[in-house]
């Protein structure tokens, strides 16, 4: 009987930012109406500390039953996992990353009986060309929308995608509620989706059909919904795409720190300020905000957790913040790419005493909440 009380006991211990809205779809499923209603109450008070790809590989191996790099340091898994499905669209075996959708099915099922959560975001191929995400050369946005000539096109995509994300159970059976942040970083124009390749008004309008298609006529109704700008100063710039209230659930950016470790200072002021100028919208919106992706490549700053990044988000505190893929050391590209920890890193004994403070929940710390009852 204790076990049973003893999350919403917890709760009431929580400060509360503010009131949250609905979400966004009426009709979503139980376990996904609790999911948002428990981010919302830890919101302000705790920290979701998330990693993408992470049971799928990290630095030195790949696909190892269970193994994860955050969990190899710190004894237990994060308590977000971010996936990208880019190569659904196009009927790939895998995504862009090498891993394979049987795989990341197993790993969605496998977050969920954990207790943690799932985020998913789409590099989706530029529907013109057929080349990937990053390709601008073809004016994509306006070809998709309802009167284009692409708009059957993208309306497979987003049949394929129903089926996929229909196909993700729970061992209990449930759904899988999945955090959804679709055409990611729109402030930017690096993607045939950004701020260089369609108007305000185009990516509002293909936003507003995306989940109207989903929600609606294709009756998902275990997904919420994340809005993902970057590159804003003002909160006329964060909104200058934003597809009104009763398209977003969630409101997050990202933003990654870049060069030598000195630039660490400039990053956790860019960060604060950004969180605040988001967190002043959640509030008059009723969303809860978040930290989409971020991180710094190899973290070559021993103390960088404590001294960086626990400052960047001490003052309005993101629901959940993700971090990028450990691929390690990239063939290709001659580099190593990892942003998160992992034992022998340099960074690794300064991020348990990040994890220890700053309220920081791993998946641990995250199962006594039962998010989704």
């Amino acid at each position: 009987m204790i076990k049973k009380i003893l999350p919403c006991f917890l709760f009431f211990c929580l400060p509360f930012v503010t009131v949250f809205g609905q979400l966004i779809d009426g009709k979503a499923s139980l376990q996904t109406k609790n999911l948002y209603k428990n981010l919302a109450k830890l919101s302000g008070a705790k920290v979701l500390f998330g990693h993408q790809d992470d049971l799928a590989y990290g630095v030195g191996w790949k696909y190892q039953n269970g193994r994860s790099d955050i969990k190899d340091l710190t004894g237990e898994y994060p308590a977000v996992f971010g996936w990208d499905i880019s190569g659904l669209e196009t009927n790939q075996k895998e995504n862009i990353d090498g891993v394979p959708f049987d795989k990341m099915k197993q790993y969605i099922k496998k977050a969920y009986d954990l207790g943690t959560i799932n985020t998913l975001s789409w590099h989706m191929d530029n529907p013109i060309s057929g080349k990937n995400s990053w390709d601008t050369s073809s004016i994509a946005v306006k070809s998709i929308l309802p009167s284009g000539s692409k708009h059957l096109l993208y309306k497979s995509w987003l049949d394929k995608f129903s089926v996929f994300v229909k196909s993700l159970r729970g061992t209990d059976g449930k759904a899988i509620p999945i955090l959804f942040r679709p055409f990611h970083e729109n402030g930017g124009g690096w993607f045939w989706w950004g701020a260089k390749s369609c108007t305000p008004q185009e990516y509002k309008a293909l936003w507003q059909f995306t989940i109207s298609y989903l929600r609606d006529k294709k009756q998902l109704h275990n997904l919420i919904y994340v809005f993902n700008p970057c590159g804003f100063k003002t909160e006329e710039q964060y909104l200058e795409r934003y597809p009104g209230n009763n398209y977003v659930d969630v409101l997050s950016f990202d933003y990654y720190q870049y060069g030598e470790v000195e630039k660490g200072e400039s990053f956790a002021q860019d960060v604060a300020k950004n969180l605040a100028i988001q967190n002043k919208i959640a509030r008059r919106s009723k969303k809860i905000s978040a930290l989409a992706e971020t991180g710094y490549v190899e973290i070559p700053d021993a103390n960088w957790w404590t001294n960086v990044f626990a400052k960047a988000i001490q003052e309005n505190k993101p629901s959940y913040v993700l971090f990028w893929r450990n691929a390690g050391y990239r063939e290709k590209e001659k580099d190593n790419h990892y942003y998160a920890p992992y034992p022998g890193q340099i960074s690794a004994p300064d991020f348990l005493e990040f994890i220890k403070g700053n309220n920081i929940l791993l998946q641990k710390g995250l199962k006594k909440y039962s998010v989704y009852n």
